[in-house]
């Protein structure tokens, strides 16, 4: 038994070990996001449609909305492009 719980253990510090080493998913906007009392705003953007945030809304008392970081995004700094006389 205590050879069951070691062994566990190590395989568990390889996994921990495996995914600290991994790169960072790279950062997504998706543009629904669930709201709601406890999750606060602009809540868990998760979401890819708005059926989905809706399934997972569904019976919780919560709500789904447009994410702001996507419906008001950052503008589109200006490209500035120099001649040479």
């Amino acid at each position: 038994m205590r050879n069951a719980m070691v062994a566990i253990l190590a395989l568990s510090a390889a996994t921990v070990a495996t995914l600290a080493g991994s790169s960072p998913a790279a950062a997504y906007d998706y543009p629904y996001c669930l709201q709601g009392r406890g999750i606060g705003i602009p809540g868990e953007c998760a979401y890819s449609t708005y059926a989905q945030c809706m399934a997972s809304a569904s019976g919780r008392a919560l709500s789904c909305n447009i994410n702001p970081r996507v419906a008001f995004g950052q503008p589109q700094r200006r490209v500035r492009t120099y001649r040479e006389y």
